[in-house]
């Protein structure tokens, strides 16, 4: 009889450790998501920083592109305020970098801007900006693929559920013209 209890008593102590560590690993997780969202959010920041130095410059070159500088503003202020979530800062920065690139249009159409050392080193910038973020976008939606996996797959999913754990947002690219393969002609 006393063989049977230690059994029994060696299951239940196996399955505690087990449980724990199933919920160290989703709180790791969760916790290397956020961590990964608030680098993001730095690079965000950054961005949107340098985002009316860039356009004070164009405005001394093109002072007429009224409607232009208006609209980087606009989304300026739109992406750079709270967010509910991933998906909501995506859709705002997707419309960021949409007016950005009608800035640079603009800023085509002037060769003495675009030869201006102040304009160069400030797209520079942006463009180094804009690698990290979409390094870190990458970073962030790793690990939030690890997370999701974890929250659903068996037997993780039933800790998961028990402590209250849910999938977490990718950061996504929600262009149509981003995912639309290249169109190359020579």
């Amino acid at each position: 009889m006393s063989v049977v209890l230690i059994v029994i008593a060696a299951i239940v102590v196996l399955l505690l450790l087990w449980a724990v560590a199933q919920y160290n690993g989703l709180v790791r997780l969760r916790n290397l998501v956020q961590e990964a969202w608030r680098q993001i959010d730095v690079e965000l920041h950054r961005r949107h920083d340098l985002i009316p130095n860039l356009v004070e410059t164009v405005k001394g070159y093109a002072a007429h592109e009224r409607a232009v500088f208006d609209e980087v503003a606009r989304a300026r202020a739109a992406a750079s305020g709270p967010a509910a979530g991933p998906a909501q800062q995506a859709q705002q920065e997707n419309a960021l970098t949409a007016a950005l690139g009608r800035l640079f249009a603009v800023a085509e159409a002037y060769p003495v801007l675009r030869a201006s050392e102040n304009f160069q080193q400030l797209q520079a910038e942006l463009s180094n900006t804009e690698d990290r973020i979409a390094a870190g976008r990458r970073f962030y939606n790793a690990n939030v693929r690890a997370l999701n996996t974890k929250v659903e797959t068996f037997p993780s999913n039933v800790i998961a559920g028990m402590f209250g754990f849910t999938r977490a947002e990718y950061f996504e690219v929600d262009d149509p013209q981003v995912r639309q393969a290249p169109t190359v002609s020579f």
